[in-house]
Order: C-alpha cells, then sequence, then structure tokens
C-alpha cells in the first residue's frame, strides 16, 4: 500500500463541505498517513498534477477550526466526467501514474452524484489493474437527492438559509397590505428537497409560505396563476416558493419557456435560472398585481454564517468515517447517513457500494406533499427539522466571519 492519501472535492459547493475535508485529514493523519495531498479543483486538477499537502495549509486546530466554519470548496471544485474505462484508457492511465508518483494509498473524493460516478469508474479500474488503492466516496449535496443515505451534508444548513429566509421575505411582503405576488426561486434540478424546506418557515410567528411548487409535480402555467388569483382573493400579499428545476407535463423546464440562453456542462445538465422570473412576469401580466421574483442561487450553499450545527458535525462525521473505511481496507464505497431517532435525533455511518449511489436521484416522496401539490405533510417537518437545529458561531474578525483560505 502507498503511504499517502489524497482528497478532492467535486461538484456545487455547501456551506460544510471543508467539515468533511478536516474529517477526512484528521482520521488519515491520525491513522498514521504520512502527507494527506489535496486536489487542486479535484479529478481535472490531478490530471494538471495541482496537488497541495495540506499539513502545509492547515497548522494547527485553529486552522482546522476555521476550516470547519469556512464555506464553499477549499480545495476549489470541478465538473469533470470521466469517460467510460472502454472509451478511453488514456485519462485513467495517466492518473494512476501520478497516483502512483505520489505513493497515494487512499483516495477520497467529496460530492454528489457525478463525483460517486468518478469514485466507482477510478475503483473498477482500480479493480482490472490491480492496484491496491483505495477509493472512497464521501456524500455531499445541498439537494439531498444521494440515495442510500437518509440525508446529505450541506442539506441541513441550506435548509436552514432557506427557513430563515422564508421568514423574513414574508415579513418584507406583507408590510403594505396591497396585492402583491413574490416568487422565490430555490435551487433543486430534478428534486425539490431544498424548496421543500421553505415549508419550515411556517410557525407560531409565521404564517408560512401560500405555495410550494416541486419538480416532483408536473407543472401547469395556467393553473398556476389560477391559483395565484384564487389566494389574492382571501390575502393580497403572496408569497411562493418554486424549484429552479419544476417541468412542464412534457418534460421541459419552466424556466426554458423564457427564450434564456441555457448552457450545459460536462455533465450534460442544463444551467437552470430564469423560473421565478417567468412566473412574476407571467403573474404580472394576466393579474392585477404586483410582482417580484427573488433568486436565492449561491446564497443557499454558501451562507457559512447560518450553517446547522448538526450539518457540521455530521459533514466531519462523514469524512472520518471514509478515511476509517478506507485504512480498514474498504474501496469503491460511500460513507452513508443512517438515522436512528427523531426524538431525540441521533444518526450513525453506514457503508454502501457506488453502484447504489452514482447516477441515481432521490426525490422527495409524493406522499409528504398535499394533495393540492401546494404544501408539505407533517412527514416531511419530522424529516427535516432534526436537520437545521444548533449552530456553529462563526469566529469573527473587525466584525465579520473569518475564513481559511489556500495559501
Amino acid at each position: 500500500m502507498g503511504k499517502n492519501a489524497i482528497v478532492g472535492q467535486s461538484g456545487g459547493p455547501t456551506s460544510v463541505i471543508n467539515a468533511s475535508l478536516a474529517g477526512v485529514y484528521q482520521s488519515c493523519k491520525a491513522r498514521g498517513a504520512q502527507v494527506v495531498y489535496g486536489m487542486c479543483n479535484g479529478v481535472a486538477g490531478l490530471l494538471e498534477k495541482r496537488v497541495v499537502d495540506l499539513s502545509a495549509q492547515l497548522h494547527d486546530h485553529l486552522d482546522v477550526e476555521l476550516l470547519k466554519r469556512t464555506p464553499s470548496s477549499f480545495l476549489g471544485s470541478c465538473r469533470f466526467k470521466l469517460p467510460a474505462i472502454e472509451e478511453d484508457r488514456s485519462v485513467y492511465e495517466k492518473l494512476f501514474r501520478i497516483l502512483e508518483e505520489l505513493d497515494i494509498g487512499y483516495f477520497f473524493y467529496i460530492g454528489g452524484n457525478d463525483s460517486m460516478d468518478t469514485i466507482g469508474k477510478l475503483a473498477d479500474y482500480g479493480k482490472l489493474v490491480g492496484s491496491d488503492i483505495r477509493f472512497m466516496g464521501v456524500p455531499k449535496t445541498i439537494d439531498n437527492d444521494l440515495m442510500v443515505t437518509d440525508h446529505t451534508p450541506g442539506y441541513g444548513s441550506a435548509a436552514k438559509y432557506i427557513g430563515v429566509i422564508m421568514k423574513e421575505i414574508i415579513r418584507d411582503a406583507t408590510v403594505y397590505g396591497t396585492k402583491y405576488v413574490t416568487i422565490v426561486e430555490i435551487m433543486g434540478r430534478n428534486a425539490g428537497w431544498l424548496t421543500a424546506a421553505a415549508a419550515l418557515a411556517r410557525s407560531e410567528d409565521c404564517e408560512g409560505v401560500d405555495m410550494i411548487c416541486l419538480p416532483e409535480v408536473p407543472f401547469d402555467v395556467d393553473h398556476f396563476v389560477e391559483k395565484v388569483a384564487a389566494m389574492q382573493e382571501k390575502k393580497p400579499s403572496v408569497v411562493i416558493a418554486v424549484s429552479e428545476g419544476i417541468k412542464l407535463a412534457d418534460g421541459r423546464y419552466v424556466c426554458e419557456l423564457a427564450d434564456d440562453v441555457h448552457a450545459v456542462d460536462a455533465f450534460g445538465h442544463k444551467t437552470l435560472t430564469g423560473t421565478a422570473r417567468f412566473l412574476a412576469n407571467t403573474c404580472a401580466r394576466q393579474l392585477d398585481t404586483k410582482t417580484r421574483c427573488i433568486e436565492l442561487s449561491t446564497l443557499q450553499r454558501c451562507a457559512g454564517h447560518l450553517t446547522s450545527r448538526t450539518d457540521v458535525t455530521e459533514a466531519y462525521q462523514v469524512g472520518g468515517a471514509a478515511a476509517k473505511a478506507a485504512f480498514e481496507g474498504h474501496t469503491g464505497e460511500m460513507v452513508a447517513i443512517k438515522r436512528v431517532s427523531n426524538a431525540p435525533y441521533q444518526s450513525t455511518t453506514e457503508l454502501h457500494p457506488i453502484s447504489e449511489v452514482a447516477n441515481l436521484e432521490k426525490k422527495v416522496p409524493l406522499e409528504w406533499i398535499n394533495e393540492s401539490h401546494t404544501d408539505m405533510m407533517p412527514e416531511f417537518l419530522e424529516y427535516a427539522r432534526p436537520l437545521i437545529q444548533a449552530e456553529l458561531t462563526p469566529i469573527y474578525v473587525d466584525g465579520l466571519p473569518c475564513h481559511v483560505r489556500m495559501k
């Protein structure tokens, strides 16, 4: 076995992805790894031999604590799709040569669906050529759409941010007492977990959002306008949460109706934006009302000042569990979170083959959506509320959160 470990981050960042990096780093060092390398910009950077010794970046306990509190991907990210092994072995040959040069025995990739695809392909190639490098996936995504895991690190903090922001938007939207439609666009391509989190805003001190639109339910623009009109007969100001990925019955994304240009990434995913703007403009044209659209965009994934302590803790734990599993001989697997109980909330970790995760999506159960497709059922709230509990207070300097960055 190689004596060193290497870790990368891939896909969209979260506010707690660096807690998983800290977990991998500290667990590998504690288990005797001589060097723990970080890939700069994931596998794409590794192919260019852009790596750093994490010990040169994280000098003491304070740096690690700052890392846990630093949002976005400390090592940088990428959206790089490895080809099928039978289509192009040269990429794999190059990667494994670099890993051999670095004397790597343990390889960790922190990411979502596409990142688990990368781990699966590397583990398959390693088995094919008789390599004893161990490849482990560490889950991460605010979308919460990974299979086998109860939830993903990153989701709890994003859900907390959305719940907080929706409460504040609702307060702002009702000050004038005039007819107003506020449509908030929330991330989520094919799974509506994040948009569903808008339901968390309803509480004793908040009436909650008036409508929630998820990609799990086919969307009808005319029906949507009719619902808004009916709601405004009862209350003038309406606040609605919509997923960026809501689709028409024919499979087209609603945002495509706006005729905006939508780029495509390496995995064939269209860039989705403009859903709220299109629906706000449609309501403004068809109803006698003022409208506004709000895109939370990257704010919901980088709000490090509003992370859930539960989320940070679990993100760190899955990183450590991945290192433990690799040093015990596991490869081609992902660490998953298993919920033990809701009250009190308890969780543990378990391992699953990458084949049960890669290129698959976990959707919001339809039975957690009410009959009118406008709100979430109590089962969802019981699922989500434990994940947003408590806070990890930032370390403030001159009134602003202090972060650690690549030197």
